[in-house]
């Protein structure tokens, strides 16, 4: 496994409890570091979101926190509703790291070594460029829904539980950054 792809996200990886799965995930997270001008270390630093002036949580706090809470949500969904609305953690826990992946391919940096919105950004926004890693790395389709489905652009399909996890949870954790009260 990759020593940059393991820094953002060995702990959250080994979550995955199916092996394939897990090296797709890897591998979609190596394929995009190798297409973007971002490096790893630049995922610690940069706001992860261009829409919030001024915004200081980085790229990889926010991932890390609805990653996290996406997990813990799953499991009490699980623990309380899984009979009726059962949730596949592996899915789930897959489908969260990758949410924002094609971000690598949407941002790019200034001359200051700014986070901005790249020339490849205007034309497809990361669910889109998510999807088409993921799918290159040979990601199962309901995993890559998860992808395509977390930001507003899936507010016209049907999402999955899992999907709709990860959205409310990548929301719920944007959200705040951008309405609060000054």
């Amino acid at each position: 496994m990759n020593q940059d792809v393991l820094m953002l996200w060995g702990e959250e990886l080994g979550w995955i409890q199916n092996n394939e799965l897990r090296q797709q995930v890897h591998d979609t997270w190596l394929l995009a570091l190798e297409k973007s001008v971002l490096k790893a270390e630049d995922l610690v630093r940069i706001p992860f979101s261009l829409l919030v002036p001024g915004l200081k949580v980085s790229f990889m706090d926010h991932k890390r926190a609805v990653v996290h809470i996406a997990k813990d949500a799953g499991l009490q969904m699980n623990k309380f509703f899984e009979k009726d609305l059962p949730v596949n953690m592996d899915v789930l826990i897959a489908g969260a790291i990758l949410a924002d992946v094609g971000k690598l391919l949407e941002y790019e940096l200034n001359e200051k070594g700014e986070a901005v919105q790249g020339m490849y950004g205007k034309y497809l926004r990361h669910p889109f460029s998510g999807v088409s890693l993921a799918e290159q790395c040979g990601v199962p389709a309901q995993v890559c829904h998860i992808i395509a489905a977390h930001a507003h652009e899936g507010d016209l399909v049907v999402r999955s539980t899992e999907a709709y996890v990860v959205h409310h949870i990548d929301f719920m954790t944007f959200l705040p950054f951008k309405s609060r009260l000054k």
